[in-house]
């Protein structure tokens, strides 16, 4: 079953509530973007890259600052 993760912007707080009233389901999870600032500030070389390759695969960034809103498909 495709899960869906609806992820309302910090700064909506009343956004976020009316979301989870509507739309909060078993399919449904709706959250708020806890992401303050991107994690490495400094642009320096890695020996290796730990990283999971199913790690962030879409910026939803953009989506956020225009709609207040980005809807994220959940594939498991």
């Amino acid at each position: 079953m495709t899960r869906l993760l609806l992820i309302v912007a910090r700064a909506e707080p009343a956004r976020y509530a009316y979301v989870k009233h509507v739309f909060a389901s078993d399919a449904v999870e709706v959250i708020v973007d806890r992401r303050v600032a991107n994690r490495r500030q400094v642009q320096a070389k890695v020996s290796v890259d730990r990283r999971r390759a199913d790690g962030r695969v879409r910026n939803i960034t953009t989506e956020l600052h225009t709609f207040g809103w980005a809807l994220v498909r959940l594939s498991r």
